[in-house]
């Protein structure tokens, strides 16, 4: 046991082939050894346990792994992702839950997988919450088996998944597309080229002539509320700057209470002074 963990843990950058012949190399664990590791680790955190208990199911990872190369992802990175999820179902286990390891990691091990898929296969993610991203999986495999899909395998799909067969095709319209590079795919002379995004998809948000229009707009806003203030007597101007321009407000009561009137009182000269405000801003 200890030469082959050697060589696992000597093997050289990228080689994935030889990584697959050392965790084959790892010897299986049988149920009382697994279930003694285990306990040692959940009692004891003992984690030379732990680390057996990995080693020995990085085999099964591989093999897991090997059912999603469909989606056009490196295998090595697949493999890593779901060592990471074997590597929380370990710390997970209960041994005396009466099942291997094995059978309680591979939710993990897909989980892990799953998420990775989700977010490297497209640049624009294709399934955001729990439903769609069973749907993705679940759709992914039918299409292996139904091709393109007619209206009959569309109904028949969405009866096994239980959604509506508009829901799968949405899903298989994000299945076909196709992520489009930013700056195009030629050197744009041709008339029927599609395009690119940075034709037409502008960041105005530090445009000069833009900011100095919205700095002129913002200065001369500025310049006309206080002038339009200077037509109202002393009382209503003071209402509006107690409040609405100060940065402690106060309320209709709290101004009602400092008048000596009632909140109904106040609320009709702030409406008043509303609108000689905004009739004199427009002027």
């Amino acid at each position: 046991m200890t030469t082959s963990l050697n060589a696992l843990m000597a093997l050289p950058a990228g080689s994935l082939e030889e990584y697959e012949r050392s965790v084959n190399l790892v010897p299986m664990l049988s149920a009382d050894e697994e279930h003694r590791l285990a306990v040692r680790f959940r009692d004891h955190q003992d984690l030379g346990a732990a680390r057996q208990l990995v080693l020995s199911h990085l085999r099964f990872v591989v093999r897991v792994a090997k059912g999603y190369r469909g989606y056009g992802l490196a295998h090595g990175d697949l493999i890593q992702e779901g060592n990471i999820g074997l590597m929380k179902a370990v710390k997970r286990f209960d041994p005396d839950m009466g099942v291997r390891l094995v059978s309680f990691a591979v939710h993990w091990i897909r989980a892990e997988i799953h998420e990775f898929i989700l977010r490297n296969w497209r640049i624009v993610k294709v399934a955001t919450t729990k439903a769609q991203r069973k749907l993705f999986f679940n759709l992914r495999g039918a299409k292996k088996r139904l091709g393109w899909m007619n209206n009959d395998e569309v109904n028949s799909v969405a009866a096994d998944l239980g959604v509506p067969p508009k829901t799968v095709l949405e899903m298989e319209q994000r299945l076909n597309a196709h992520d489009a590079p930013f700056d195009g795919y030629g050197d744009g002379e041709d008339d029927d080229e599609r395009p690119a995004p940075a034709g037409y998809l502008q960041d105005l948000r530090y445009d000069p002539a833009l900011e100095a229009e919205a700095d002129d707009w913002s200065n001369d806003a500025h310049d006309r509320l206080f002038r339009a203030m200077d037509v109202l007597d002393d009382r209503s101007r003071r209402i509006l700057e107690r409040r609405w321009l100060g940065d402690d407000k106060s309320t209709l009561q709290e101004l009602a209470n400092e008048y000596e009137v009632s909140a109904e009182r106040i609320r009709q000269l702030e409406k008043t002074a509303l609108n000689k405000l905004r009739t004199a801003m427009a002027a």
